[in-house]
């Protein structure tokens, strides 16, 4: 199987927690000759704890419920108007590292950001896309027998409010912004194929 397929699954709005378990199902259960797959779907708004997560950085959540999940990082917040894509990959057989992985998703962001005029860049030590220094995107993995699943976030138009009621990705103060705040009017249907676009130049690049 040549190591760039990837098979898309468009799941639309769905729970957090059904999806999770998906995920965690699909990981379990592949095998050497499964297909890579792309999870793009929209969640109600949750708050998550990684595995690391500390619950000292959730300050005000309300109503919304908080999950403590299985991936890496510390506290986000998902909601209606955000990209999510969750990446199901065979590290191993893409010869791919967590690093690496990370730094293909990043960059992949940035490209898709260019490409409507905005410059992203990256932060040490602090995983994700940030523009004027506010963070725009937000990468969360864990890896199970060699292969990765969660992903990551994109915040294309947003109510944003809810991010102020935690320390995202624990660090207080950080500022976070969506593509409708700079300006940009676009969907979630017609954003996920750029974005898709851009992680496949970068994959192929690899092989």
């Amino acid at each position: 199987m040549p190591t760039d397929t990837l098979q898309i699954r468009q799941l639309n709005l769905q729970d957090y927690n059904v999806v999770w378990r998906a995920m965690q199902d699909f990981t379990t259960h592949r095998n050497q000759d499964t297909t890579d797959e792309l999870w793009v779907v929209e969640h109600p708004p949750v708050f998550t704890l990684g595995l690391n997560g500390k619950e000292s950085h959730l300050r005000d959540v309300r109503d919304i419920p908080v999950i403590h999940s299985d991936r890496g990082g510390q506290v986000t917040y998902h909601g209606l108007g955000q990209l999510i894509v969750y990446v199901l990959i065979d590290l191993r057989r893409r010869n791919l590292g967590i690093r690496q992985l990370v730094d293909i998703l990043e960059l992949s962001v940035i490209d898709l950001l260019q490409s409507f005029h905005i410059y992203g860049k990256r932060q040490a030590h602090a995983p994700g896309v940030y523009v004027l220094s506010r963070k725009i995107a937000s990468i969360g993995l864990r890896v199970r027998r060699g292969c990765s699943y969660h992903g990551l976030s994109l915040n294309v138009a947003m109510d944003l409010s809810p991010f102020y009621r935690i320390n995202p990705c624990g660090y207080p103060g950080m500022e976070v912004i969506d593509l409708r705040s700079l300006g940009v009017t676009v969907s979630l249907a017609a954003i996920w194929p750029l974005f898709f676009r851009y992680l496949k130049q970068r994959l192929e690049c690899l092989v």
